[in-house]
């Protein structure tokens, strides 16, 4: 029995095997994945053309990403010692990762760290250049999937990789992607340059990195011109960069994105999913007002990557939602937390048309609440018994821009309220700033009072 299961499958069968995972994984069936993939995870340790095999599904992302570190676990341990084996796992490695997701912590898998110290522990041997390359090629991504732990070594295995071969475009487009990531834009527009120069027919994705970086650069010109290029219907416009009809799009912003991380801080802290006006292919102006403090907020404006994490539906329409790259511009908003009530939903959002400058009262929380009518006249009376009355309560936070006078904005709410039927909207904040201490005592007991229902 052990000398049956464990007798080598022919190549054929293994190609069989790759096609049917290859149709499985297009029409998104990972069971059946799971299943057809069992008789090469079974013969990995021993035959080699399994474990190649898996690898290139892994690399492929054909394989289900909970499964993906498993495997390349196995295949580690069974090959450590093989330096063309852990050569081609830390190539494939980022098949088990979500890169899409590009604000992750470092991974915590051992394996990670496991590639990584022994491709260091080769590149210091004497290795022929096919080696050297090997070696330098799984170095590479391996130490990129690291977070920020090990820039300066992924650093320099791209750049001995662009020395070892100048004129190979994938070398410096690879560069340039590493360098996007983390916040180099000018030097990241140099390789994705390189990288063009050595085409003879445009490639996408060196087009949309390069574009990417001269935004974050803020070379307005040359993100211009690519995207121009590429066909996008498209001028110079606000921020001295391009500007076009975009549909908006959601961002799941971070605290710390990976470009602005360092190693000592290498995680993303709090993140939020949010509304952005979208300007161009990579960037726009935050258009929610956000529940926590990332230190970015509405109105500034955000750099995104090219590929989604994921989309969300709203009935029939499907909605991008992009990872945070870097913060371009931070406008420097006032906020000022609102709880209010009103009699149909929305009623104070709508406020926000009636304010000057940009300014918006934006809803965290709207639903019907059960209050006792007699607090709500008099928070201060004690009642043994509390007359019950229903209200469609809201909270969230006033936005307005840099300079917007608090006693301005103030007079203005209370103008878009009071045409409003049965609404009210309590700030206790606005009001301590716009110098009305009494009004702020007055409002912060209703203030609270809907805070504490919610």
């Amino acid at each position: 029995m052990f000398k049956l299961l464990h007798r080598n499958l022919p190549e054929e069968k293994i190609e069989s095997i790759e096609k049917q995972v290859e149709d499985a994984a297009e029409s998104g069936n990972e069971d059946q994945v799971r299943a057809l993939i069992e008789p090469l995870r079974k013969r990995l340790r021993h035959q080699r053309e399994c474990a190649n095999s898996l690898l290139w599904m892994i690399a492929s992302r054909r394989v289900p990403l909970d499964e993906s570190a498993l495997i390349a676990t196995a295949i580690f341990e069974a090959y450590s010692s093989d330096l063309v084996m852990v050569a081609r796992i830390g190539e494939s490695i980022d098949g088990a990762r979500d890169i899409d997701d590009l604000n992750l912590a470092a991974p915590v898998e051992p394996l990670f760290q496991g590639v990584v110290d022994k491709l260091q522990e080769f590149s210091r041997s004497s290795l022929s250049n096919e080696d050297e390359v090997s070696v330098l090629d799984g170095l590479s991504t391996a130490t990129r999937m690291m977070a920020r732990q090990y820039d300066d070594l992924a650093r320099a295995t791209y750049e001995r990789l662009v020395e070892l071969e100048p004129e190979n475009s994938s070398r410096h487009y690879n560069y340039g992607l590493f360098l996007k990531t983390r916040g180099f834009f000018k030097e990241g527009m140099a390789a994705n340059g390189r990288a063009r120069s050595l085409v003879a027919e445009p490639v996408e994705s060196y087009e949309w990195n390069f574009g990417i970086c001269a935004t974050g650069a803020g070379e307005g010109d040359a993100a211009l011109e690519v995207w121009k290029k590429m066909g996008q219907k498209i001028e110079m416009g606000r921020f001295g960069l391009p500007e076009g009809g975009y549909p908006q799009c959601k961002v799941r912003l971070a605290e710390r994105p990976l470009a602005e991380r360092d190693s000592k801080h290498d995680d993303p802290g709090l993140q939020e999913t949010i509304w952005i006006e979208r300007l161009s292919p990579c960037h726009g102006i935050v258009r929610s007002v956000l529940y926590q403090d990332l230190g970015v907020d509405y109105g500034d404006v955000v750099l995104i990557d090219g590929a989604p994490i994921t989309y969300h539906k709203y009935g029939e329409r499907e909605f991008p939602v992009f990872p945070h790259l870097a913060t371009l511009r931070r406008m420097e908003y006032q906020f000022y937390d609102f709880a209010g009530t009103q009699v149909e939903q929305g009623q104070l959002e709508d406020t926000s048309v009636e304010l000057a400058k940009d300014a918006i009262v934006y809803s965290h929380t709207e639903k019907y609440q059960v209050l006792c009518a007699s607090c709500w006249r008099d928070p201060d009376l004690d009642h043994e018994q509390h007359d019950e009355t229903e209200k469609h309560v809201v909270k969230g936070r006033i936005a307005a821009p840099s300079g917007t006078s608090a006693k301005d904005l103030l007079a203005q709410l209370d103008k878009a309220v009071a045409k409003r039927e049965s609404c009210r909207i309590y700030s206790p904040d606005l009001c301590v700033a716009a110098g009305d201490d009494a009004r702020a005592s007055a409002e912060l007991r209703r203030f609270e009072m809907i805070s504490n229902a919610l």
